[in-house]
């Protein structure tokens, strides 16, 4: 099945066999009479759909209960979307470490892996460690590597949409990176990359604490933040996929860079070094004056980056993710400072769903992918122009 165009002839039985398709997923296990009911088409339509969808392998006539048909003589025929018809893939790219998570056509999770990498690793060793972790998973979980109907990927840096690294500064080798082209060779299904950032933006509004919002604003906090934007409850990514790059505004007339603010001596951080970012805030929590010295001008600067963001986009709700989320004392000042500058204060909350939401973004993006073919979704959340 693909996607809907005005010019096909078999248009209405296509968008009948979506509608239908679509009622399954969402109804367990119904009948003939309830799909009738649920869709609004005739019974000799919906049946002829359903017959069409088992010959694709997409729909599968359910087993009776047990008992049932002493109860009621001959149980009425049940039918079920078939979630297992094929997989998909979410894959994370970071500078420390590589993820992917597994579903099947529902997106429920039913497989997980990651390895770690060196930053300092080249675009080939950290490639070849996604092969490794992405193979590892499929082995895990029993699932052929052509059962994959789409597979996401999220990673640093602006990212075209053909799937090329515009400018990646966090990886070595990765700015100019033909990304999407070098995945492609290990799949025989669409590889669709995204930036990180906006790829956790996705999963917040799918599955964490953006749930009920769709105008909100993720910050994957770092020495280096960028932020991911949903408008309406679509994804923001602007004219060249530019959108929420907040941590170049240190360039505007700001000489000082995030790696020396968090800095308690006088050499800046390492931009990757996350764990010496986690001993000054610990050392800030244990009482150390220029450790706290240093997160409090750190926390200054991702407020006015964070502002900055909510001004122009007025959102309901600005989600901190990324490796602040594990730490206290970020989002009290955090919501001090945004209601001191912005007209309306959004809501302030943190991740829910961790390390896991760059990769759970990039499982959603090649769940819309598939969604968009088989459901005939238009405007999904992920959608490119």
């Amino acid at each position: 099945m693909g996607r809907l165009t005005g010019g096909d002839p078999s248009l209405l039985r296509r968008i009948n066999s979506a509608v239908v398709l679509h009622a399954l997923r969402g109804a367990g296990s119904p009948t003939l009479t309830d799909l009738t009911r649920i869709t609004g088409l005739s019974r000799p339509t919906v049946e002829g759909v359903i017959e069409g969808l088992i010959e694709a392998g997409l729909v599968v006539e359910s087993v009776a209960e047990e008992g049932a048909a002493r109860r009621q003589g001959r149980p009425a025929r049940r039918f079920r979307f078939r979630a297992e018809a094929g997989h998909l893939l979410g894959v994370e790219i970071g500078p420390h470490r590589v993820a992917a998570l597994l579903s099947g056509l529902d997106g429920r999770i039913i497989g997980a892996g990651s390895r770690e990498v060196s930053e300092t690793a080249c675009a080939d060793d950290r490639l070849e460690r996604v092969r490794l972790v992405v193979a590892d998973v499929l082995r895990r979980a029993g699932i052929a590597r052509n059962s994959l109907r789409a597979v996401g990927v999220g990673s640093p840096g602006i990212v075209e949409a053909d799937g090329t690294v515009r400018l990646g500064t966090a990886l070595p080798g990765w700015t100019g990176l033909a990304l999407g082209q070098r995945l492609q060779r290990s799949f025989r299904c669409p590889v669709l990359v995204e930036n990180d950032a906006n790829a956790a933006a996705v999963a917040e509004h799918w599955k964490g604490s953006g749930r009920d919002s769709d105008d909100l604003v993720f910050v994957l906090a770092g020495l280096s933040p960028g932020a991911g934007s949903l408008i309406g409850g679509r994804l923001h990514r602007g004219f060249g996929g530019a959108a929420g790059e907040i941590g170049a505004l240190h360039l505007l007339g700001r000489d000082v860079t995030p790696e020396r603010l968090l800095s308690t001596t006088d050499e800046p951080l390492h931009p990757l070094d996350e764990q010496a970012v986690a001993d000054v805030f610990a050392l800030a929590k244990g009482g150390d004056s220029r450790a706290q010295e240093a997160v409090e001008r750190f926390i200054q600067r991702l407020v006015h980056d964070v502002a900055a963001l909510v001004l122009a986009l007025d959102p309901e709700l600005v989600v901190i993710g990324g490796w602040a989320a594990g730490l206290d004392g970020v989002l009290d000042p955090l919501r001090d400072e945004l209601s001191r500058y912005c007209l309306r204060p959004p809501r302030v909350a943190l991740s829910l769903l961790g390390e896991a939401a760059v990769a759970t973004g990039a499982l959603r993006l090649a769940l819309d992918h598939v969604e968009e073919e088989l459901f005939a979704v238009e405007g999904t959340v992920t959608a490119r122009r």
